[in-house]
């Protein structure tokens, strides 16, 4: 038993030794991160989509009033836009649009992916100012009136992005286009 508790207790403190030597990672970095894989996903495919395709939009079966794909991809960043905002304190330096499909002004691919883009620059910013001391600030909600905390809005960048990378992967593969992320596999 002694020299099972004398492991232990090596075990342990080799443990806390090595720790204190390893770099620590800050929460904003982890969630940029987190965020840098949903952008790599989702912009891989909005830059993979034909741009003949970007108003295509599914018809058969229960596909009535659905964003066309080119919608999905200003939606999924008009999002990014506001939640960052609110995430940050900061006045939204976009317009949401209609349905939250950002501006109406962007009609083609070009104009969608630079959009998309700009929307991830602006939410690193918002993931990467996330901190253990501010994360459960209470911030005022984008989308209502209530409040919410900091860390909620940043994780809503990720899982909101990959709800809507789910249906357009849909739209993908109905076009015939494999999305980057499970092309090789």
């Amino acid at each position: 038993m002694k020299r099972f508790l004398f492991l232990m207790t090596v075990a342990a403190g080799s443990a806390m030794l090595f720790a204190a030597d390893a770099p620590q990672a800050s929460m904003g970095k982890v969630l940029d991160d987190q965020l840098r894989s949903a952008e790599r996903e989702i912009v891989g495919l909005a830059e993979a989509m034909p741009a003949e395709k970007y108003g295509f939009r599914p018809t058969a079966g229960e596909f009535k009033n659905v964003r066309s794909f080119s919608q999905q991809m200003t939606h999924i960043a008009a999002t990014l836009y506001g939640i960052s905002a609110g995430a940050l304190g900061e006045k939204n330096p976009s317009e949401m649009g209609q349905d939250e499909n950002g501006p109406a002004s962007i009609s083609d691919k070009a104009a969608a992916v630079k959009y998309l883009k700009d929307a991830y620059a602006y939410a690193h910013k918002a993931a990467s100012a996330v901190s253990s001391a501010n994360a459960m600030d209470l911030l005022q909600s984008p989308f209502g009136n209530g409040k919410t905390s900091r860390i909620n809005l940043v994780t809503e960048l990720m899982w909101h992005s990959f709800d809507h990378y789910g249906q357009a992967v849909v739209y993908a593969r109905m076009n015939g286009i494999v999305p980057p992320a499970s092309r090789g596999q």
